[in-house]
Formats: C-alpha cells, sequence, structure tokens
C-alpha cells in the first residue's frame, strides 16, 4: 500500500512498516499544504494517510473520503517504536475510506 506520513509524523516510522511504500508529504512537494487540500492530492496517488494531528477529525469532513486515516495518538518516536506491532496490525485491518484513532501507550 501506499502510504503519506504527515508533516508531523517522525519519517523513521517508515521503517516499522515493511512492504508499504511509505512518503512524506514534504518528499512528494506537498510540504506546507494545508490538510484538506493535502488530503484532496492524496487520494489518488495513496491508500493510507498517517498523522497525529489530533484536530485533524475536528478541521476537515472525513466522511465519504477514499483515503484511509490514521491518527497517531502521539508523534514521539520511541513510543511508536514500542508500539509497531499495533501499528501494522491496525494498518492491515482498516478498510478503504477508514478514519481511525490509534491510542499509542
Amino acid at each position: 500500500m501506499k502510504i503519506l506520513l504527515d508533516e508531523c509524523v517522525p519519517w523513521p516510522m517508515h521503517k516499522l512498516l515493511p512492504g508499504h511504500d511509505c512518503m512524506t508529504a514534504q518528499q512528494r512537494g506537498w510540504g506546507g499544504i494545508k490538510n484538506g487540500e493535502l488530503l484532496k492530492s492524496a487520494e489518488g496517488e495513496f491508500g493510507l494517510f498517517i498523522t497525529s494531528d489530533q484536530n485533524l477529525r475536528y478541521q476537515q469532513n472525513l466522511t465519504g473520503r477514499s483515503i484511509s486515516i490514521l491518527e497517531l495518538s502521539t508523534n514521539k518516536l520511541r513510543r511508536i517504536e514500542a508500539a509497531a506491532a499495533l501499528i501494522q496490525s491496525t494498518i492491515a485491518a482498516m478498510p478503504p475510506g477508514e478514519f481511525r484513532q490509534l491510542n499509542i501507550p
């Protein structure tokens, strides 16, 4: 699956997602683009958008999107690394277009 990592998600996280094609918004040339436009642009190219922006669900209408969105509760790399198996299983279980919050212990 092609995964877009938001600017607020640490790039080393891509190492935890073997078998997926990961890219950051900045690598794609979308650095600094507002979330609404970023999601619209990503929908045709990516299957999943990972963010730690806790306000995304309040700022954007997320219903009816074709891209899945995973909101992590933290952007702290050590905590993300410790929860790698949880993140991987969550991604594997997400249907297209779903928004899911994931609490990282």
